[in-house]
């Protein structure tokens, strides 16, 4: 994967962001994090971004309104739905969106990794 090439981590609770920001790059990875949808909307890192993790709950524009915003604005981006709060509903309506994965936090190195794998193959035509 080209080093140009960046996992966004959009979460609020920065515990939480910084920690899967570390845990992306240990899997040799580009990473970056971003406290909001807004920063990362306004962070200029769109184009080069091919895997968005991002949190379902977070002030402001959640994780899956910001999916659905990036699908409606002609720029989606492979998105994984990271939350605390699990729960079937919101899971069905993710996957319903297009979401690539839903993970209920916290999660096993192995599992995110399954799912930037599984986020890499929907298509983008970006390389894995």
């Amino acid at each position: 994967m080209s080093a140009n090439l960046l996992i966004a981590v959009v979460d609020d609770d920065d515990s939480a962001r910084e920690a899967a920001v570390s845990l992306v790059r240990a899997m040799g990875f580009a990473a970056s994090g971003f406290r909001s949808a807004a920063e990362f909307l306004d962070s200029g890192e769109m184009a080069r971004t091919v895997c968005l993790i991002t949190d379902v709950r977070m002030p402001g524009m959640g994780g899956l309104d910001l999916h659905r915003h990036l699908v409606a604005s002609g720029t989606p981006i492979p998105t994984i739905l990271v939350t605390a709060f699990p729960d079937e509903t919101t899971r069905a309506r993710a996957l319903k969106a297009g979401v690539g994965s839903y993970l209920a936090k916290p999660f096993e190195p192995d599992e995110l990794l399954g799912c930037i794998r599984s986020a890499f193959a929907q298509g983008t035509g970006r390389p894995s």
